[in-house]
């Protein structure tokens, strides 16, 4: 039997902005890296991740998107599971939402339209940001591993980070709308994200176990001289929900980090091609 591989997490893991799209209301692409792994070694998959997602709309909380409500991701894990791949978190200190606020607050028009997206509110990336410290976010986190666990209690759990969004080669105020005090701030909650992430892991690395995606990825952030795996702000992609997200060639390098680490674990063999 083929292996079933399930895809949990949030618009990292989800795609957004990706042809093709495999559920608009999910915001998700039906290139995203577990789709491509998954084609290459012949996987049976159960794809749940949906953009926006925090780690409580993975184990407690109901996401409602455009009107379509999706219940918690883990109540529709399959228990049959052999590989579970996991990321998030980001939302739940506000990372993306945080490069956002800073880029639309630089214009009147990105003002105006934050003003409108929010109805005067407070940002709410800012807001959750005061709520979760490193220990508190590998907290949750855990909670989520363990709750994947219970209900898949086979399954090895992939943890995977997420791609560096700002790299050495960013440029404040030219890559970016932003200074370089901000950029410094945006990496440092990226910093906390990572540590929060590799924390969770600990005491579960059995069945555990982390992607690292981050630094093998910080030579193709925004700026880089080479090609990016992240995509840059634009109004269009800000309309179609890929600004600051991954971008196809980003997609297809993930899942190869994501298969050597399958093969380094001994769930597939190496079958010595690229994706």
């Amino acid at each position: 039997m083929p292996l079933h591989i399930a895809n949990l997490g949030s618009s990292f893991a989800a795609g957004p902005g990706i042809p093709p799209v495999a559920d608009k209301f999910a915001r998700r692409s039906g290139a995203n890296f577990a789709c491509l792994v998954s084609q290459r070694i012949g996987a049976r998959l159960t794809d749940l991740t949906v953009s926006g997602a925090t780690l409580l709309n993975l184990t407690t909380d109901p996401q409602e998107c455009d009107g379509h409500v999706f219940p918690p991701q883990v109540e529709s894990l399959p228990a049959d599971a052999d590989v579970v791949l996991v990321l998030g978190g980001g939302n739940d200190i506000g990372y993306i939402g945080g490069l956002f606020e800073d880029t639309l607050g630089a214009s009147w028009l990105g003002s105006l339209a934050m003003r409108l997206l929010l109805g005067g509110g407070a940002p709410p990336a800012q807001a959750e940001a005061q709520r979760l410290d490193v220990d508190g976010l590998a907290a949750r986190f855990g909670g989520v591993l363990d709750a994947i666990h219970e209900k898949a209690p086979r399954a090895q759990v992939l943890v995977v980070e997420y791609l560096a969004v700002l790299g050495p080669d960013t440029r404040p105020g030219r890559d970016v709308s932003f200074g370089a005090e901000r950029v410094a701030h945006h990496q440092a909650v990226c910093d906390e994200l990572l540590r929060a992430t590799a924390k969770a892991v600990e005491g579960r690395e059995e069945w555990c176990h982390v992607v690292s995606v981050d630094e093998p990825s910080r030579a193709h952030a925004i700026g880089c001289a080479g090609t990016p795996w992240v995509s840059g702000f634009t109004w269009k992609l800000f309309y179609a929900n890929g600004a600051y997200h991954p971008r196809a060639e980003g997609m297809k390098a993930v899942a190869e980090i994501v298969h050597k680490k399958m093969v380094e674990l001994d769930i597939v063999k190496d079958d010595d091609g690229e994706l």
